[in-house]
């Protein structure tokens, strides 16, 4: 019972991350320019699951961060020759950033985090459960 809440919490701790990542995209929508000031746009991150084998047991398995990549899109190009960041065409690179995309993830990140939660809820019902039987 304890491996099944291990498993659940796995994936609360990898769905967090996820939910961090799509946040910063959303929030870094408008961002021209790096922290030195040079016009370099954000570039969305994207969190990699892979199995962690050494959450688990009888086959199940939990779920780890691989890693966090960083999206190679082009910037999306915007005419506008008055903004600070502007190239001397009057172009300013923006984040290639799905809006839809990231809100649409999100909503599913949450999902699965409330569905982590009932399945955590259900095991240490089970857990009690037992536990009346066996007094």
């Amino acid at each position: 019972m304890l491996k099944a809440i291990d498993i659940s919490t796995s994936a609360l701790m990898a769905q967090r991350v996820r939910m961090d990542m799509l946040a910063s995209n959303l929030a870094n929508v408008s961002t021209t320019h790096n922290e030195q000031g040079e016009p370099v746009p954000y570039q969305p991150r994207y969190v990699i699951f892979a199995a962690d084998e050494s959450v688990g047991a009888h086959g199940a398995a939990g779920v780890k961060v691989a890693s966090i990549e960083v999206s190679q899109n082009e910037p999306e190009m915007k005419y506008e020759p008055g903004h600070r960041d502007a190239n001397a065409d009057g172009y300013v690179a923006y984040p290639n950033v799905n809006v839809m995309a990231e809100l649409t993830d999100s909503m599913v990140a949450a999902r699965a985090y409330e569905a982590n939660l009932g399945a955590i809820e259900i095991a240490k019902d089970l857990g009690q459960q037992t536990l009346k039987i066996l007094a």
